[in-house]
């Protein structure tokens, strides 16, 4: 199947976007510090992001990357959506990393079916460092997820076992 490769990163640059409006929003409404702060992180990583794609990206309608992030939100979203219907409702920390944790893992699925249709090797490596970037998003908001919610922490697993 053919792919319209500067559509795949036009449309992964506003991904990122979305994803990094999504942080930006939902760490407004934290009032835990650290999941606060690991929002905070992710939209300052979907940035970066944003940004290799930008690199790559060879179409002229995006003159300005700085100015094309700080466009209004895409209301449209799936990803913006989703955190103003949970803002909307009974939003708490758990539920926006639950959130979080899905959609993270969603776009990294995303990210590797593209990859995986581009024949065009340096392309294919954005994608797929985006795809790996995306992963480690997932772990990380899976890891405040369980200091959040007070299990045992991965590195204090040895502990608990060995006593």
């Amino acid at each position: 199947m053919s792919i319209n490769v500067q559509e795949a990163i036009k449309r992964s640059i506003q991904t990122e976007k979305n994803a990094m409006n999504f942080y930006q929003l939902g760490a407004r409404q934290m009032k835990n510090q650290d999941a606060c702060k690991t929002f905070e992180l992710l939209a300052r990583e979907e940035r970066e992001h944003a940004g290799q794609f930008f690199k790559i990206y060879t179409g002229t309608d995006i003159p300005s990357l700085e100015v094309f992030l700080d466009t209004p939100l895409d209301n449209e979203s799936s990803w913006i959506a989703s955190i103003t219907r949970l803002i909307d409702t009974d939003f708490t920390e758990q539920k926006a990393l639950e959130l979080a944790m899905d959609r993270e893992k969603n776009l990294e699925e995303a990210l590797l079916e593209t990859a995986a249709r581009i024949n065009d090797a340096a392309v294919k490596a954005v994608f797929e460092l985006n795809a790996r970037e995306t992963h480690n998003h997932y772990l990380l908001i899976e890891s405040e997820y369980a200091r959040l919610m007070g299990m045992v922490h991965e590195t204090d697993m040895d502990t608990y076992v060995r006593e």
